[in-house]
Order: structure tokens, then sequence, then C-alpha cells
């Protein structure tokens, strides 16, 4: 008597369903990857390292040249050295190593903090749009709102310690990531919604192994901006709140600086919190997009972009 083959069950259903899922998401990240011999690494480094450094030293020089000839006051313009001079001066004095280090510490750990709280309620408020319809402006009008008008409510609520400082930033940065992953989402092609859900995919693994994938441009460029208004409101509060408990950061020295009318201190200051926000765009932001872009096939490796 023959034996009769097995039907497949339920499980093995989902798991096959499972597999075509992940099988379709890694063919949708490769479908136009471009073939092009992909540039070296040193080479993709010198093209966005060397174009900004170049601007630099040309901004500097066009600074000295206006030092030597129109020869203004120190204390109104200070030649680069002079501003070199005072930051040589905060590093020999330990200050600008305790600012950089309390600031890059309050501005990361409040920005993933920010990722926490953001990415759910982005989620929550694309996907349901009863709560979307209550919520939705209210963010949008947090991200309009200055987060230096958060300051004094959270001297007044928390006094000057850093829970107040971290309330500034999540309250700048959460707006930003939420509203970026909405409008990751919102652009998702709803075939691919159809397809999951064709699939037998539960409503977890469509949120998971479609959607967020599928958003991942929108929800980056919300995590850049969150990053920027999370260094800004770091600023903000940290000139605004001095003292108490409240350790000494870059803003700290640039209030510092002001009100000894150490208008070099001041530029040096603003110069270095300039650089980390370009550094963190450079060594972190700047590789993730170009990986993102370059498995969608966006990224064309010879155009030396």
């Amino acid at each position: 008597m023959p034996l009769e083959t097995p039907s497949p069950t339920l499980a093995d259903a989902s798991a096959q369903g499972g597999d075509e899922l992940r099988s379709l998401s890694a063919g949708l990240d490769r479908l136009q990857t471009d073939a092009a011999t992909e540039q070296s690494r040193w080479r993709r480094i010198a093209a966005s390292v060397v174009p900004p450094i170049v601007f630099v030293i040309l901004l500097i020089v066009a600074w000295q040249l206006y030092i030597v000839i129109a020869e203004p006051r120190p204390d109104k313009v200070p030649s680069p050295l002079a501003v070199w001079t005072a930051m040589g001066d905060a590093w020999n004095a330990g200050r600008l190593q305790e600012a950089v280090v309390t600031s890059l510490e309050r501005g990361v750990v409040g920005f993933i903090i920010a990722i926490i709280v953001g990415t759910p309620i982005g989620l929550l408020l694309a996907e349901v749009r009863p709560i979307r319809r209550a919520v939705g402006p209210i963010i949008s009008g947090l991200q309009v709102l200055p987060s230096v008008a958060w300051v004094p409510a959270a001297i007044i609520w928390f006094g000057l310690s850093d829970a107040t400082v971290y309330f500034v930033i999540l309250m700048g940065a959460i707006p930003s990531i939420v509203n970026g992953l909405i409008a990751g989402i919102d652009q998702v092609p709803p075939q691919l919604r159809r397809v999951g859900t064709v699939l037998g995919a539960s409503r977890w693994q469509l949120a998971t192994a479609v959607i967020m994938p599928a958003a991942l441009p929108g929800y980056v460029a919300g995590l850049k901006q969150g990053w920027a208004f999370s260094w800004r409101s770091l600023m903000a509060a940290e000139i605004i709140a001095v003292g108490g408990t409240i350790g000494f950061g870059l803003g700290s020295m640039l209030q510092q600086s002001r009100e000894l009318a150490d208008l070099a201190g001041v530029l040096a200051t603003i110069i270095l919190i300039l650089a980390i926000g370009v550094l963190i765009e450079l060594v972190f932001f700047g590789p993730i997009e170009r990986r993102m872009l370059k498995r969608r096939g966006l990224l064309v490796t010879g155009s030396g972009r």
C-alpha cells in the first residue's frame, strides 16, 4: 500500500512564508545594486574629508589676510593664532578635555534615550491613524518650538542638575525622530505591505521585516535631524543652566568666556562645537547613509560621491 504524503502543517507554511519574506526583503535591497567597481576605502575617505579641510584652510587664510590688511581691534576680531592660543590654554588647564567629555557623554546618552523613546512612538503614530490625527500636530509643533524655551521650565522642575539638561535634549530630539520615522513609513509602497501579508507575515513581522527596512531613508534622516537638535539643545541648556550639580560642558565653557569678554575663547569654543558636529556627521551618519544607499542601488560608486 503506497504511503500517503503528509500534508504541510501550519507551522511549516508559516516558516516557508517567513523564508520567502526574508528573501523578498533581500531581493528588494539588491534589485538595483550598481555593478560598478567599488572605490577603495581610502579614496572614499579622501573624497569626504579633503574638500572640507581645503575649505577650512581657505577660510583661515582669508581670515588672516583680513587681520593683516584691516588691522581690526584684537578684542573685536582676534587672529587665528589668538584663537588657537586660547584653545591651547584651555587644553593645558584641563578645561577643554573636561568640557568635551562632559558634553559628548550627555549628548550621546540623551540621543540614545531619544531613539529608544521616539522610535516606538513613531511606529505607533504611523500605524494607528486615530492616534496620529490626535497627537501628530502636537509632535510637529514641538519640533518647531525652540528647545531653549524648555530650559526655564526644566530648571524649575529639576533644579540645576543633569536631569534639566537631559530633559531639554529629549524635548529637542524626540519630535524629529518621530516625524522622520513617520515620513519614512508614509513613503513605503503599499505593494510591500500587501506582499508581506500574502506571505503570511504577522503584524510584528510586517513592521520589523518589511516596513522598517523600507522606511530606513526617512528614519535615518530623522535620526540625523534628531542628533542636530540634541546637540543644539544641549548647548542651549549648558549655556543657561550653570551651577548646582551641572558639570562643566562646552556650553558652560562658552558662557564663561563670554563673561570674561574673551572673544578668542568664545570663538575657540564655537569652532570646537562645530568641529564635533562635523566629525559626528563624517564618522557616524555619513557611512550609514552611504551603506544604505548602496544597498538600494542609489549610490553611484564611480561618481565620487
